[in-house]
This record gives structure tokens, sequence and C-alpha cells, in this order.
């Protein structure tokens, strides 16, 4: 694929600017494919479990998100029925091309659920978590305890590949750079996925035992990684400022880059990425009636996927994470989570903010 041969393409904007004027002026390719599956920018929306449901992705594809991946979801609870998974599982026209993640060690069962769940919802990819640090997730053998068991990692991919190949639905790979600072196999990994038929790979450029610690990021590991195989990787960690998107892309030589905490009640960071890597624009913050009205717009999308009391309990560290760098939004966070009501809710939302 085009974009695996060349990952970036830099052409002048002669549109707008006098070249001869500005001799350095940029303009990065945003496109790129997985498979046969076109991803618009290299903008993408990283997995995050209790923050990135159906609503919350829906709010970041209309800001830019070129692909957004579900919260991650057991393979072995989709088998058993586990009810939890039907509201993780909903997806929307709206947000295509959405990929599905999918987390577990039986190759059988992850190739047969994913089989499944591709049936019933239109998902345009399925991504295998191999880099989840959580110890219930890992302590079952899933998640990035496969970076242990690089064989096992492989037949997982092969027999997902394999089962999902007839729906030209591609599969890819979520990992990390090793297991530990002893262990530190992500180029061997990555170039197993590659091997094993996986048509891109997301790497967080951390251990699995260095959780999501700010001063653990392994960028060099992470730019070995990039230039060792061919499919397209979208880099992972620590992209807080539009100056990290554009460093992931123009020095550490990832295809994309997946926006995970700075996209946490701030997911106008998509559209601010976008607009500086494709127009080389800063665009300003949001003022505070925007942040109120996307807190509305987005309580509003929650309430119609699942039931009022689920929604004010979720919405809570929402609201928090919107209303975090406001004037007195340290005493108006305080009383956040006695509320259980949605229409006091609303009333206190609405009274914080006529008040700033």
């Amino acid at each position: 694929m085009f974009i695996s041969f060349i990952k970036l393409i830099i052409t002048r904007n002669t549109k707008k600017y006098n070249i001869n004027n500005y001799p350095y002026m940029i303009k990065y390719t945003l496109m790129f494919n997985i498979g046969n599956v076109q991803i618009d920018s290299c903008i993408t929306l990283a997995p995050m479990a209790g923050i990135t449901d159906l609503p919350y992705r829906l709010i970041c594809k209309e800001m830019g998100a070129s692909l957004v991946v579900t919260e991650l979801i057991s393979a072995k609870g989709i088998l058993y029925k586990n009810p939890n998974n039907k509201v993780i599982m909903e997806t929307s026209e709206d947000e295509a091309p959405a990929a599905l993640q999918l987390f577990g060690s039986d190759p059988f069962i992850m190739s047969a659920m994913a089989n499944r769940v591709t049936d019933e919802y239109p998902y345009k990819i399925v991504d295998i978590n191999m880099g989840c640090p959580v110890p219930k997730v890992v302590n079952n053998g899933e998640g990035s305890a496969l970076l242990k068991d690089i064989e096992l990692a492989k037949r997982i991919i092969e027999t997902m590949v394999r089962v999902l190949e007839a729906k030209k639905i591609p599969v890819t790979v979520k990992m990390r750079i090793g297991f530990d600072k002893k262990h530190i196999n992500g180029i061997e990994f990555a170039k197993m996925c590659e091997a094993a038929g996986a048509s891109a790979i997301t790497v967080h450029a951390r251990c699995r035992d260095e959780y999501y610690l700010n001063e653990a990021l392994h960028l060099d590991v992470l730019k070995e990684i990039a230039h060792s195989v061919k499919i397209p990787v979208i880099g992972s960690g620590n992209i807080f400022t539009i100056e990290d998107a554009k460093n992931m892309i123009e020095n550490i030589g990832c295809t994309g880059v997946a926006l995970a905490r700075g996209v946490c009640g701030n997911p106008w960071f998509v559209r601010e990425c976008r607009e500086y890597l494709e127009n080389n624009k800063k665009i300003d913050r949001p003022r505070p009636s925007e942040i109120k009205d996307m807190i509305f717009k987005h309580l509003d999308l929650m309430s119609r996927y699942k039931s009022i009391h689920v929604t004010v309990q979720e919405m809570r560290k929402h609201i928090a994470w919107y209303t975090k760098s406001l004037p007195g939004s340290t005493k108006f966070r305080q009383k956040l989570n006695d509320i259980t009501d949605i229409e006091y809710l609303k009333e206190y939302i609405n009274s914080y903010f006529e008040n700033l």
C-alpha cells in the first residue's frame, strides 16, 4: 500500500502561500490505509475503558478523529453473553470507520467472537488488545501478558486474520514496547505482527509495568519500531499538545497518532491536532460557552444510549474533566459526585456557567 511505502509526503501549500517567501512551509498528507479501509487523517482516537463509549466517540469523530475504537471487550465475555458487553459493542454509521477491540488469549474464541460481532455490527476493523496493563487482564494471560508469549500472540493474529479475510475486515494490534524494562521486545513483536498478517499496529511507547507514568516514555524504541515494519504504525503515549502530535509524525516516523488522556474532557484537541498538522494553523481554545454546550451535547448523547442513572453517574467524571481549568471549578466539582438527579445536574451546570 502506498502509505506503507512512503509514510509521510511533504507538499508545498501553493494555494495559500508564496513558496518563495515560505520555503519551509510544509503540509502533511493525512490519509493512509489499514488494509482496504481508508483512514482520512493521521489523528485517531485511542480506546480507553470507561471513556471512549459510543457517545464520546461520536463527539470526537465530529471533531475530526479519522478512526475510533471501542473500549476493550472480552472475547470470553461475548461468548458467555455478559450483558454489559451489549452497550460497549453499540456502534453507529456516523462513527465509521470504527474498530472493534477485543482481548483474550484463546485464538479460536477470539476469532469466533470477532466473526460473530462483525456479523451483527458494521465494524470495519478488528483490533486485538495486546497492551492492556491492568492486573486482572494480565493475570489471565491476556492484554500485555501476550508480549511475553510471542508464539501465542502470533497464533491469535493469524487465526483472526484467516477468519475475517473473507469479509475483508483487516486485523490490527494494540501493543506496548515490552512487558518490563528487562524485556523490551517491541521491535521483534511488531515484526511478528506484520508477518502474522496484521494490517497496522498501535504502539504505546511504555512497558507494561510503567502503566501511564509520564516520565516513562521510550520514543527511541517507538522510532525503531516505526522504521522496522512496512505496515502503518500509530504512535501513542503522552500526546498532550499539538507539538507532541507533530513530533510523533515528523521525528519519530509514525504513520498516525492515537490520542488518549489528552482528549479527556477536551475533544477539541482532536480538531486542534488536525488543523496544526494539515494547515499549520493553531486555533483558539474553546470559550466557556462552548464548553457548556459540549457538556450538554455529551449529556444528551449519553442519555440516548444509557439509563438516566448510568448517564448521571458517568457524566460526573466527564464534567469534572471539561471544567478542570475553569475559574472556581474545584468548588464546583466537589458537589458533582453527590448529584443523582439529571434535572438537578442540568440546573447545577447552568448555574455554574452563568456565574463565570
